[in-house]
């Protein structure tokens, strides 16, 4: 770029280099969407059509940043994962959160026709979201932040399947039905769906209870037996992210043969991790013999 006496405008740039060796969380949330999903006739408590279009718009975002490693995703949330060793955009949070958050919305828009057809988008309800990127030190503390949401997903769930169940199938008014729950607690609110409606929680669908988690599929391997001191989410190291520019260019490329999957299973304990030790070490797995 040439020089020219107004240049010295760069000086207003700030650095926003994250830190090094760490995981970063790019977590992105919808705006608004309390008003897109009464505009659209979002059902209640969960509309599968719009978590199987979050679940989509994720796929290709995983595809289309192989430096991901894992995300997690509930409602209009979801959590995308550097691993330490990434260096994408020299690890600059605004280039990595406006690319996670532009290249999501253009997936979720693109898409949204096949999860709602015969609903087409309309000024001014037009999907959109916000992002932010947090940084964690070690393994430990990542996973710690995954087994947060998912327990926030399953608090979540419970309170409104509760509610919109007494709202919906008891009659009762928003205020009434949110008066009643207030002070119960999980047992509670089992005991309302159970004894008045017939439900057990158990028996809803895992997507509702789990959320979604997108990864590279390779064979799972063994879990280690119980007790043994090093688990999947302590075994890397500083040393294991200081990777070159050229193995990093061909870890993507082996990365970018895995196909990427969601299910909705449980990601606190460890045997998510343990069977699945390529999300935690960064390198990739053994691909399927079926691929």
């Amino acid at each position: 770029m040439a020089n020219s006496k107004y240049e010295y405008v760069k000086a207003f740039e700030q650095p926003d280099v994250l830190l090094p060796d760490t995981w970063i969380v790019v977590r992105i949330d919808g705006r608004g969407f309390h008003k897109l999903t009464d505009r659209y006739g979002f059902q209640k408590p969960n509309d599968r059509r719009a978590l199987d279009l979050m679940n989509a718009a994720a796929v290709e975002v995983m595809k289309d940043l192989p430096d991901l490693c894992i995300a997690y995703g509930v409602s209009d949330e979801y959590s995308f994962v550097f691993h330490p060793s990434c260096q994408l955009f020299e690890r600059r949070s605004a280039k990595l959160v406006t690319t996670i958050v532009s290249t999501f919305t253009a997936h979720y828009i693109y898409q949204w026709g096949a999860h709602f057809p015969g609903t087409p988008l309309q000024p001014p309800y037009l999907p959109s979201f916000d992002g932010r990127a947090v940084v964690y030190p070690n393994a430990r503390i990542f996973r710690d932040y995954m087994s947060w949401r998912q327990v926030d997903c399953h608090i979540n769930n419970l309170y409104n399947t509760t509610f919109w169940t007494m709202v919906q199938q008891g009659g009762m008014s928003n205020t009434d039905a949110e008066q009643e729950l207030k002070g119960t607690v999980s047992s509670d609110k089992n005991e309302i769906l159970f004894q008045r409606f017939g439900i057990n929680y158990n028996n809803e669908e895992e997507i509702y209870k789990k959320g979604s988690v997108v990864y590279r599929k390779y064979q799972l391997e063994e879990a280690k037996p119980a007790g043994e001191p090093e688990t999947a989410a302590s075994a890397v190291t500083t040393r294991d992210t200081q990777v070159s520019r050229s193995q990093q260019d061909k870890l993507k490329k082996l990365r970018r043969k895995a196909q990427v999957v969601v299910e909705h299973v449980d990601i606190i304990k460890d045997e998510f991790w343990d069977r699945r030790p390529w999300i935690i070490s960064g390198k990739p797995g053994k691909l399927p013999d079926d691929v």
